[in-house]
């Protein structure tokens, strides 16, 4: 679609909005109240109100390269917080999707200039699990698996910030990891066992009474 049909398609959704309801854009307007913190990859494939059949309001979105929660990315902690404290989301969503370039990309001794250091996150984790990863044969398998475990490792990042540990102690939220299947269209939840991670990290992480 070029540019121009972008803007024809625009003008038939807001007609198609307004014979369903002529208040539409109206009620829009006056504010959101998302349910969901979603953080996903900027893959053009990958689209979060899409896959969660999600309603404009319904999905406060962060997407960058990998899905990644970097400890010094301003971007994705002012994300969390506003969702979390202003807009009070009841839950946050780390979501990859397998065949992930940015993955791929980690994987392999690449130079990638000004994307170094951002891939420099995944990196990490692939050290983290080199053993694990370095046994499976096949690379594709190999690859949806770092792709598993980063996002893991970035719902990791996710309770180590103080926003979310403060609304996990409140009892207001839950954090899901899950993953995209391009190939089927499923969306995968891991069914990581946040208690027990807590268990192993919160004596160092912990950043309240």
């Amino acid at each position: 679609m070029d540019i121009n049909g972008i803007f024809k398609h625009n003008e038939e959704w807001v007609s198609k909005q307004l014979q369903e309801d002529s208040n539409y854009f109206e009620k829009l307007s006056q504010g959101q109240n998302p349910k969901y913190l979603f953080i996903g990859c900027s893959d053009s494939r990958v689209s979060a109100d899409i896959i969660m059949a999600a309603k404009p309001g319904d999905v406060f979105i962060h997407r960058n390269i990998a899905n990644l929660v970097p400890n010094n990315d301003l971007n994705v902690l002012s994300v969390i917080n506003y969702s979390v404290n202003h807009l009070r989301v009841s839950d946050v969503v780390v979501c990859g999707h397998y065949n992930c370039g940015g993955v791929k990309v980690a994987m392999k001794a690449s130079d990638e200039g000004l994307l170094n250091p951002w891939l420099r996150h995944i990196r990490d984790v692939y050290r983290l699990y080199k053993n694990e990863l370095s046994a499976i044969e096949d690379i594709d398998d190999r690859y949806d698996r770092l792709v598993e475990l980063n996002v893991k490792e970035q719902c990791i990042n996710l309770i180590k910030t103080r926003d979310i540990q403060k609304a996990l102690q409140e009892e207001r939220i839950q954090v899901h990891g899950w993953v995209f299947d391009l190939k089927t269209g499923k969306l995968i939840d891991l069914k990581i066992d946040f208690e027990k991670i807590k268990r192993e990290i919160m004596d160092v992480y912990n950043l309240f009474d």
